[in-house]
């Protein structure tokens, strides 16, 4: 029996729309502050997936200088009807306290890979919008309302208007379909149609331990919506850390052979429930009972291993993770924070074969970093760089960085120092909080410089080559799990990446220049 390995998306993938056409099977999944904007995977038989496009590449469709961590792009929701895809995203510019600024869009295209339509407004009352195509011909947005005042349930319901395409906005009244069940954090809307039911799925509990999918039904559209005596029809075992948890924010799709599969998120713990690789994706099988309700195979819990669809075996040629830097374009993987890739900060021609960064903002800046990185995808990872760098003053820094946000990340960086000249450190923040985690840093003798950062689940060890072409051990064993969606404050939604960056804090943006990138 062919098997779905779980999760099918590693590492930072969260909220997952799934849709079929034809014979080709699309997941769109969030991106949050990193560009380009949405992850579009495909498969042919939902075992093999690929990276296939981001339609967001524009800073006309998204533009995020600004954006606060873990906000830009939240569920995207992507659909098919009449020869056009639809992509519905939020832009979130502001998340923390009674206030949520969050502004919804849809693009479209002919080709799922493209070119994507420049954005189309549509409101700004809450998150997750999801767009449903009746049969009927008509089109009606939902997403989750958003309620701010004092002593009201802020996840107030789910909204319900019309979408024309002939205006090119929404149209006629505003409803609230449904409230929620007793689960609360009633949020991720899909609208789906069988049997004469309209399907309402969402997520409840919270994107955290809590988290689930809960399924409502009506004869009529707008409601009223009757719960699944059973629900939640999906959630996590929490007394099972070694099993998938977080489970929720699902979607389904129907195969060409009439099977059915629920796409969802979920996370993997280390340590003290912590999630270093963020949200990743999953998928469970379904099936439906004699009075035309949905249910997991095996469920309520997710399973690691799930029966595939009975299709022919597609897998794909995967892009290397040995990166030298010498193709005119970026591999797909790569990602920047809130800015474009653009020629004024990154170059793969300005020193054929490498990859030329030029300085930009600090660890800390929500603007212009000039930072490239990719997602961490599994607890055991080792990633090299070898980079040719000449600061000029303390202000400048090049080098190999674990990143989760602005707060927290570990960085191997070369600057210079005015007593012991050229010279590699690391510096961490850990919560916000700045710190060196060597007593005095190490000086360097050659141009170029080798680093790498070995991952064995929540510890990071770095080590550097320079000279004699010895790897040399640099630092303590650095506990990483505060790279993480759960060791915060205040609720955040990413993963941890790896990647190579530079600033120039003296404002003259030298460049450093990066040979290559592997990830093993």
């Amino acid at each position: 029996m062919k098997t779905i390995k779980n999760p099918v998306l590693p590492g930072y993938h969260p909220d997952p729309c799934i849709i079929r056409v034809e014979d080709d099977y699309y997941m769109a999944v969030s991106t949050f502050e990193w560009f380009p904007g949405v992850q579009i995977h495909h498969s042919k038989d939902l075992v093999n997936w690929r990276l296939l496009t981001y339609p967001l590449t524009r800073t006309s469709q998204l533009n995020m200088i600004g954006n606060i961590n873990s906000g830009g792009v939240w569920a995207p929701a992507l659909s098919y009807s009449d020869g056009i895809f639809y992509l519905i995203y939020t832009d979130v510019k502001s998340r923390m306290g009674a206030f949520k600024d969050t502004h919804n869009y849809l693009v479209t295209a002919e080709n799922i890979e493209g070119p994507w339509s420049e954005p189309i407004y549509l409101n700004s009352s809450g998150f997750d919008p999801s767009l449903f195509h009746d049969e009927d011909g008509t089109k009606w947005l939902v997403n989750m309302i958003w309620d701010f005042r004092k002593g009201k349930n802020s996840f107030a319901g789910i909204a319900l208007q019309e979408y024309s395409v002939e205006h090119q906005k929404l149209v006629g009244p505003i409803q609230n379909i449904f409230k929620g069940t007793e689960l609360k954090v009633t949020e991720a809307p899909h609208l789906y149609k069988r049997n004469g039911y309209y399907y309402l799925l969402t997520a409840e509990g919270g994107t955290w331990y809590t988290h689930a999918v809960t399924v409502a039904r009506s004869k009529s559209l707008f409601g009223p919506y009757e719960v699944d005596p059973t629900n939640p029809v999906l959630s996590s075992n929490q007394e099972n850390l070694e099993q998938l948890q977080k489970a929720g924010h699902g979607s389904l799709v129907e195969t060409q052979n009439g099977q059915w599969y629920m796409a969802h998120l979920c996370a993997r713990p280390i340590v003290d429930q912590k999630c270093i690789l963020g949200r990743e994706t999953a998928l469970q099988k379904c099936y439906w009972t004699d009075d035309d309700w949905i249910r997991v195979e095996g469920g309520p819990y997710p399973q690691m291993e799930v029966e595939a669809p009975d299709l022919p075996s597609h897998p794909f040629e995967m892009e290397s993770n040995e990166d030298d830097f010498n193709d005119q374009t970026l591999k797909k993987y790569w990602n920047s924070l809130r800015r474009t890739f653009s020629e004024d900060w990154i170059s793969l021609v300005e020193k054929p074969g490498y990859l030329t960064l030029k300085g930009g903002e600090s660890m800390q800046s929500t603007h212009h970093q000039s930072l490239v990185a990719r997602r961490l995808e599994s607890f055991y990872v080792e990633v090299e760089t070898e980079v040719t760098f000449s600061p000029e003053n303390f202000q400048q820094m090049a080098g190999l960085i674990v990143y989760y946000d602005t707060d927290d990340y570990v960085y191997l960086r070369v600057t210079t120092h005015e007593e012991f000249g050229k010279c590699i450190g690391i510096i961490e923040s850990k919560y916000g909080k700045y710190d060196e985690l060597l007593q005095e840093d190490l000086s360097l003798f050659s141009a170029s410089t080798k680093l790498k950062a070995v991952i064995e689940k929540q510890w990071l060890h770095f080590s550097f080559v320079d000279g004699e072409g010895k790897w040399n051990e640099i630092g303590p064993k650095i506990d990483i799990s505060h790279l993480s969606d759960d060791d915060a404050d205040y609720i955040r939604f990413t993963g941890t990446f790896v990647g190579m960056c530079v600033q120039d804090l003296s404002g003259q943006r030298i460049p450093a220049h990066f040979d290559y990138f592997n990830y093993r």
